[in-house]
């Protein structure tokens, strides 16, 4: 069975170290999470079911290494978003480097399960359901899990930039008290009209 999925496996590798460079966002690390889920792919190769998805059989693997390595890491320092939020920005042709820096700090602030929760969701195109099953829990979990990372990841960057930006799930059309609704040039045209008259 090994035999088999070696080649399978290898496939993955680069889907792999993609997942991997966003959870943990270090080379090193990132290597040695692939070479770990690899390693045990290859060790409890007769454990995966033929005709199941591997991919998220290998992502769930590699999930499991990132956060046993995390659980088993002593934690420096807790870093709020108010103190992330006062870092200085650098002025100039780097402000594209920087909204991706900044996007990266917010994703860094969010808690690893709603962090996960959204890269699965949004940024590797899985449903609601495959994640649930990568994750290993229900697929209402993972809605909740997203939904909470997208509200703390908008307060951060409205925080960051001091800037409301328009939320669609309000009544209106998503207009906000911020972003009063557009006159059209004509009713403006009859209302300086009626004004003269």
């Amino acid at each position: 069975m090994a035999g088999m999925l070696d080649n399978q496996i290898t496939c993955y590798l680069p889907y792999l170290r993609t997942h991997a460079h966003r959870l943990a966002r270090d080379r090193a690390i990132v290597d040695d999470l692939v070479q770990d889920t690899a390693e045990r792919a290859l060790r409890y190769a007769d454990q995966f079911q033929p005709g199941t998805n591997l991919k998220a059989w290998l992502t769930t693997i590699l999930r499991n290494v990132y956060f046993n390595q995390l659980r088993r890491t002593p934690r420096v320092a807790e870093v709020s978003a108010e103190s992330i939020a006062d870092t200085v920005g650098v002025g100039g042709e780097q402000e594209g480097h920087l909204r991706i820096d900044e996007c990266r700090r917010a994703l860094d602030v969010l808690p690893p399960t709603q962090r996960d929760a959204l890269l699965m969701v949004g940024a590797n195109g899985l449903s609601y359901e495959q994640a649930a099953q990568i994750a290993d829990c229900a697929a209402g979990t993972i809605k909740s899990r997203v939904n909470r990372a997208r509200m703390k990841l908008q307060s951060y960057l409205d925080a960051r930039f001091g800037t409301k930006r328009r939320d669609t799930a309000q009544p209106g059309g998503g207009r906000t008290a911020e972003t009063p609704s557009p006159m059209p040039q004509v009713n403006a045209a009859r209302a300086a009209e009626k004004r003269i008259a």
